[in-house]
């Protein structure tokens, strides 16, 4: 996640810069329109823009600004590409995530799409650029940064039991770090009862011949005791009784 929001700041720094110079931006538009005779449809699409510059741009500053502008757009499609890796996410990030996309797709018409407070890139054009030409293509960039952000507050609000890195797309556990699984398996005795029991119910059947054997041995000895009675009792001959 840190990773991600480092890359978030250097995109947004690298927007601020070309939104001072948005005027340059709608001015090389206009140029690149004019010469490629395309001056009633609105700018709608990346794509649009990628033509504009590859075939019908004259001088080095509109180059500059155009490339300026689809280079942060490429950095931000690779953003989102890279935090689907990053955590699985629920409906509500996955359905962020395929706005973005969809919006940074080089053919998707952004001609209906309106940065809205506190951005004011609209307000810095005229009600016709604004509506008929350029209001799109300058709210696209505002727009997805918007979502982005609202990606990574909801991502945090989630209970983050597995990440995903975000380069290899490995799984790491955050409650049990890989290092810990040794040590707790090594300090972890197995579980005693199934060898507990067998003991028990080995000792039950000890003590059981135990007490059989003493009360045998019990009543052998008291039948020897009787015997010897009998055999130790004076005789006395037959005759007469008084």
């Amino acid at each position: 996640m840190n990773e991600v929001k480092e890359t978030l700041r250097n995109i947004e720094q690298n927007y601020r810069l070309f939104q001072q110079q948005q005027f340059t931006f709608i001015a090389a538009l206009q140029r690149t329109r004019e010469n490629a005779h395309d001056m009633i449809r609105p700018v709608a699409s990346i794509r649009q823009v990628q033509s504009y510059m590859d075939h019908h741009c004259n001088n080095s500053t509109d180059q500059r600004i155009l490339s300026m502008f689809l280079n942060i757009c490429n950095d931000l499609s690779k953003l989102c590409q890279n935090l689907e890796t990053l955590h699985p996410g629920n409906s509500v990030t996955n359905g962020i995530l395929e706005r973005c996309k969809l919006l940074l797709s080089h053919s998707n018409d952004l001609s209906a799409i309106r940065a809205k407070y506190p951005h004011d890139v609209v307000n810095h054009l005229s009600c016709n650029e604004a509506k008929n030409h350029y209001g799109g293509v300058v709210s696209l960039i505002p727009v997805v940064l918007d979502c982005v952000k609202e990606w990574v507050a909801h991502t945090e609000k989630l209970p983050r039991h597995v990440l995903y890195n975000v380069s290899g797309g490995s799984a790491i556990s955050e409650k049990t770090a890989p290092q810990d699984v040794p040590a707790k398996a090594a300090i972890s005795p197995k579980p005693p009862s199934v060898r507990l029991g067998a003991q028990t119910s080995i000792s039950k059947k000890d003590y059981v011949q135990v007490q059989g054997n003493k009360h045998v041995r019990k009543k052998c000895l008291t039948g020897m005791e009787n015997h010897r009675g009998k055999l130790k009792s004076p005789w006395k001959p037959p005759g007469r009784h008084a």
